[in-house]
């Protein structure tokens, strides 16, 4: 199955959606955002590593920013961070350059490396969309943390390729339906972007009057 360029979603949405549905929903779909320090922070460090006009070589290294990409099985698109191109003796075709080179996508985060899968799904994602793009196979990758100032290689296996591939299918499933779902709220719920729009405390409660009171009460703490 292929989709229509009409109906991709952002590559970059699958963050939001392993974080919580329903964040994904009230961003993508209802389209409702709000900044918070930690979305500010991660804007920033994207903007000084964009530069689609910037093309470096290193020795044997060509590396490319911002770097649109797709995928029609998928049906999603998005830009890569870096993609570094590294000349070796079987890889892929570059228009301009001599030689075959292998692709290794790097995504840059503000943060530090995190227990859950968000960030490796993501650069599993352009993994992807750069193997349809070129017809080549993509082993691994890197993510770059901003608070540690280093690399984490990523081994793109199977398990992380299954996931993403399943992932994006809910997603449209979710996007052809216009479903937002109810959420659970829980501690991780504190650290949203969205959470005063989202108000997940709200479905806890026996009312509004209720939700109120509560919410008085923790100002008040």
């Amino acid at each position: 199955m292929e989709y229509a360029e009409d109906d991709y979603l952002m590559i970059s949405g699958i963050q939001h959606f392993k974080f919580c549905r329903r964040q994904w929903v009230l961003i993508h779909i209802e389209q409702q955002w709000d900044e918070n320090v930690h979305t500010v922070i991660g804007e920033l460090m994207h903007k000084k590593v964009h530069d689609p006009a910037l093309r470096e070589k290193r020795k044997d290294v060509i590396i490319a920013r911002a770097l649109p990409v797709a995928s029609r099985t998928m049906g999603v698109s998005g830009e890569c961070d870096l993609v570094e191109f590294h000349k070796c003796e079987d890889g892929i075709q570059l228009y301009g350059h001599r030689g075959l080179f292998s692709i290794y996508p790097v995504e840059y985060k503000k943060g530090k490396p995190k227990l859950s899968e968000e960030d490796k799904l993501q650069l599993t994602a352009q993994a992807i969309c750069l193997e349809e793009m070129f017809s080549a196979e993509i082993p691994e990758g890197a993510i770059f943390y901003g608070e540690t100032r280093r690399r984490e290689v990523v081994e793109i296996t199977e398990e992380l390729r299954e996931e993403v591939r399943s992932m994006f299918q809910e997603m449209h499933e979710y996007y052809r339906r216009k479903y937002t779902p109810k959420v659970k709220y829980s501690k991780v719920c504190n650290s949203c972007s969205i959470k005063d729009i989202c108000l997940p405390k709200l479905g806890k409660m026996v009312s509004v009057k209720t939700y109120l009171n509560q919410m008085l009460k923790e100002e008040d703490g």
